[in-house]
């Protein structure tokens, strides 16, 4: 990295606390590190309390929380109101999406996405979001500028 370059643009990646599923925080990590951004993944099943102090302590520029078992509207909405609520300018600001299966029906509960919205999510994706939309809305939020195999685009 030369003097006139930042750092990495860093990206805290979890679940719900709810979720123990693993692979889509695999293929998350995976997606954003082929992208260029520093990632790291706390794992399936982490507490509300773990992810915020994790916020505290790395300072990432952004925070990515991913559900599949359908409870991400209520795990969801009562971590980013923790985070929201905080005196600690990093975690009252600090970008946040969530994507996933937000609720047990699945894509047949549009409207969850708007409350998350309400509640202080950045930017909500629901199950079966395009990838790309994704990507596009992590780097408005965070400024980066891609790489996809060292080579910027």
């Amino acid at each position: 990295m030369s003097p006139i370059q930042s750092r990495a643009t860093r990206v805290l990646l979890s679940t719900v606390s709810s979720d123990s599923h693993t692979w889509n925080l695999v293929f998350l990590q995976l997606l954003l590190e082929e992208r260029g951004y520093e990632v790291r993944n706390l794992g399936p099943c982490v507490p509300d309390a773990e992810i915020i102090e994790e916020v505290r302590a790395q300072r990432p520029d952004a925070v990515v929380i991913s559900s599949v078992n359908g409870h991400g509207h209520i795990d969801g909405r009562r971590l980013i109101r923790k985070l929201r609520e905080d005196s600690d300018a990093t975690l009252s600001t600090v970008p946040v999406m969530i994507g996933g299966k937000l609720g047990i029906q699945g894509a047949d509960q549009p409207h969850l996405a708007d409350e998350l919205v309400a509640e202080g999510f950045d930017a909500v994706f629901t199950d079966g979001a395009d990838p790309a939309e994704f990507g596009s809305a992590l780097q408005r939020m965070t400024g980066h500028r891609p790489e996809i195999a060292g080579a910027a685009v």
